[in-house]
């Protein structure tokens, strides 16, 4: 079953979940299908076009969608499409089909009759239902293709939540469960979980509870929507929509939906009481206020007295739209400075305001329900955590919040509040097991339930957490921390506000480059943030600027500089591997290092232009140096170097690792996308040891970089002056734009000439100067450390 290679797969049903499901195929690589139902009214056209037309306008929809479903556009090629009626039989030639249509047996089964006419025995056919019971789709099927089928439960969008829950039926072959859970894992890079066939399987199962327990909340504490989101979000590692937001994204009807499904099909579930649907959700589904798809939810935007967007909430009393009010609790203000997601919330269930009681109770709640599931919907508890963390976007799993409040502490408590508790964890405890979750030796190993003993997670080489390695910490300060991550090979990482590169940071870079050169084969840089690193920390930089500090503000960034040019002349392999926002100072850090192994959801761009500067810490001059890397003898007008100059001057950033290869930030060929953001450390590590057993050699500084000099300058800046006249630039960004051309073109150069990396360097570094001396940048810098946000002046 090891050796079963998938290259085409066939998506039935085009509607929101199927054609971002088939996208996000076509973006692993693979040749995609989609098929629906033949377009109505096309029954006597014989032209594809018409006949088509239900599929292919839902592809296109799904294309123009944002956020994007797809890396890059050039994925679309790699998708066709067709009807049921004319295309069923072309399914034959896939390796594996996947059901996508209307949440009904009957036509599901429909689908499968007409499935088993057409496909190859040992083909792998799925159903991505998320409330249909999957053993009930595989009666009166073949015995081949019962063997091969089961659930595969995307999430929606598909790209970017990285839950797949795999759910077998009593005939699922085992074999076909463990491919689909590791090619699920590396080649769609998606957090894959063993899921039993029970209603709304782990992730809803639990999700949905923990909503409509905050409702039960809502009514018994008397808190309003806004109180509750303020509550429930990203002060609990819990995503910015928080708690009725979430809802009105999903649809109030889904919800409403999934919820009376276990409140009827879960008799056993001791808190089914908690899914019945409260009188005032009951209204609003009878008004059709379904969330975001009817325009209205909780939430309805409207227009303020200056033509503005405004954001009303729901009254749950009155039934009125109100302006929304931002709550204050002491617990959470006191709590918000805490940076430690861990920290912070052992601080929030101690509070002894109506924030604190709350916590209270929605943490206990929680921990008496995961603890009852278990063993109804998963053997195992981080699959569980697993499931939250990655189709709901938790940052911390259920159980690791347990572990974090101290096990035996909440249980006391619990009882006390009248919480009731599954056996096993009073048997855990009694057996001197303290906590669900443990390290050893770099390995995190779960307490398994069965055995009532730890057992290391499955896949632990394959998915480095730095944290892991905390009892091999080779250095640190305040900021950062150098583990040795085994074979020889050290880790560096930071935690700062947004992961930001100051001061601190450069020092940890240049010290964990000079450890691993004192014996070592090579150096990992990365972090298990939300980000990689939004970049050099500009509050410095403002600081320095706005008390004219210009000797300071020299020295810091020539300490940038020359942090950048140690990564890329050091003599061992420095291997950077970001994910997420890598910006401005973090994507100069991957320019300069010897690889890049980067997570496919890396958004990465030099984006100095926006505050008003220009890359400063090398990422100017390395895209001069790639230019004239990239030129031809022959090149008209210098289009390369142009190219690049516009990469920059338009702060560019890369939304997917694929674009970034387009960017020219990512080597094709040379830096490596990793699908599974999970295993991106360990594949860091893998090439660090690669490298330097090839015989690695410190790289020589350059001297023999072209720059064009005047010819080029003459005709970037016509182009910028061009820009300015159609009024897509200020006067300012032409200030901008011209000290970044002139940086590119080497300077005022009568002819072309072969220059050094400092030459460069240091017209970068005299322009990025003069820059913090202009009044608009410093005032674009302040914009966005109050609100986040750039002007335009």
């Amino acid at each position: 079953m090891s050796n079963r290679i998938i290259r085409k797969v066939a998506v039935l049903g085009s509607g929101v979940m199927g054609s971002r499901i088939a996208c996000h195929f076509a973006g692993a690589g693979l040749q995609v299908l989609l098929l629906d139902m033949l377009a109505k009214g096309a029954e006597e056209s014989t032209k594809p076009g018409e006949r088509n037309k239900l599929v292919n306008d839902a592809l296109q929809a799904a294309l123009k969608s944002n956020p994007s479903p797809v890396f890059t556009k050039d994925v679309a090629k790699r998708i066709s499409t067709g009807n049921f009626t004319d295309n069923m039989k072309d399914i034959g030639g896939y390796d594996w089909v996947i059901e996508v249509v209307v949440e009904r047996l009957d036509i599901k089964q429909q689908i499968f009759t007409e499935v088993e006419k057409y496909r190859k025995p040992g083909t792998l056919i799925t159903s991505n239902t998320s409330g249909i019971p999957i053993h009930l789709m595989a009666e009166g099927r073949s015995e081949d293709f019962k063997k091969h089928f089961c659930g595969t439960h995307f999430f929606n969008p598909p790209r970017y939540l990285r839950l797949l829950e795999i759910i077998p039926t009593p005939y699922t072959d085992p074999a076909v469960i463990d491919f689909l859970l590791h090619y699920g894992d590396l080649q769609l890079g998606k957090t894959t979980v063993l899921a039993k066939d029970t209603p709304a399987f782990i992730a809803n199962r639990i999700g949905v509870y923990g909503i409509m327990a905050i409702f039960g909340l809502v009514e018994k504490m008397k808190l309003s929507i806004d109180e509750i989101d303020a509550l429930t979000g990203p002060i609990i590692g819990r995503p910015k929509s928080a708690t009725f937001r979430t809802a009105d994204i999903v649809g109030i009807d889904t919800l409403v939906k999934v919820a009376k499904g276990v409140a009827e099909n879960c008799p056993n579930d001791e808190q089914r009481a908690a899914f019945t649907i409260p009188a005032w959700l009951d209204k609003m589904v009878a008004n059709n206020w379904l969330g975001d798809k009817t325009g209205q939810g909780f939430f309805s935007k409207r227009k303020g007295a200056g033509g503005e967007k405004e954001i009303y909430t729901l009254n749950l009393e009155t039934f009125e739209y109100e302006p929304r009010k931002k709550p204050k609790f002491a617990t959470v203000e006191a709590a918000k400075p805490i940076d430690d997601l861990k920290t912070r919330l052992k601080a929030l269930v101690t509070g002894m305001d109506k924030a604190g009681d709350f916590y209270r109770h929605f943490h206990y709640g929680l921990f008496s329900y995961i603890s009852h599931r278990i063993p109804e919907i998963s053997d195992d508890i981080y699959r569980v955590d697993d499931a939250m963390m990655a189709g709901f976007g938790w940052e911390i799993g259920a159980f690791e919040s347990w572990d974090v409040l101290g096990v035996a502490n909440s249980v006391k408590k619990m009882k006390e509040a009248g919480y009731t508790l599954a056996p096993w964890v009073d048997e855990m405890l009694a057996s001197g097991a303290s906590s669900f979750y443990k390290v050893e030796n770099g390995r995190r190993l779960y307490y398994d339930i069965p055995t009532k003993s730890y057992k290391a997670l499955p896949g632990g080489e394959a998915f480095l957490v730095m944290k892991n390695f905390e009892n091999q910490t080779v250095w640190k300060n305040s900021s950062c921390r150098t583990y040795h991550l085994g074979d020889n090979v050290l880790g560096l990482e930071w935690s700062t506000k947004m992961n930001s590169i100051g001061g601190e940071v450069l020092e940890g870079i240049q010290k964990s480059i000079a450890l691993a050169e004192s014996g070592y084969k090579g150096l990992v840089i990365a972090n298990d943030g939300p980000n990689f690193s939004a970049g050099a920390n500009v509050g410095m930089i403002f600081m320095l600027a706005i008390e004219q500090e210009y000797d300071e503000l020299d020295m810091a960034i020539r300490l940038f500089q020359q942090t950048m040019m140690r990564a890329r002349y050091s003599a061992i392999p420095v291997v950077v591997a970001p994910h997420a926002l890598t910006l401005g100072g973090a994507c100069e850090l991957s320019l300069h290092s010897d690889k890049v192994c980067a997570a496919a959801e890396t958004y990465i761009g030099l984006v100095e232009l926006g505050v008003g500067l220009i890359p400063g810490g090398g990422g100017t001059k390395e895209f001069a140096l790639r230019a004239a890397d990239e030129m031809h003898e022959d090149e008209p007008d210098s289009i390369t170097l142009k190219n690049r100059f516009l990469t920059i001057a338009t702060a560019k950033v890369a939304t997917s690792a694929a674009e970034a290869y387009d960017l020219g930030i990512l080597r094709k060929g040379h830096d490596e996308i990793v699908m599974n953001q999970g295993r991106r450390i360990a594949e860091a590590k893998k090439s660090v040891i690669e490298i330097y057993d090839s015989g690695y050699t410190m790289p020589v500084a350059r001297t023999d970089v072209k720059v064009l000099g005047r010819s080029a300058l003459g005709a970037l800046y016509a182009g910028i002056n061009g820009m300015w006249r159609a009024g897509y630039a200020t006067d300012h960004d032409v200030t901008v734009a011209k000290k970044l051309a002139y940086v590119m073109c080497g300077g005022d150069l009568s002819e072309q000439s072969l220059v050094s990396e400092q030459y460069l360097l240091d017209l970068e570094r005299e322009a990025f100067l003069s820059l913090c001396g202009e009044k608009k940048s410093l005032e674009r810098i302040q914009s966005v450390l109050k609100g986040g946000k750039p002007i335009r002046n």
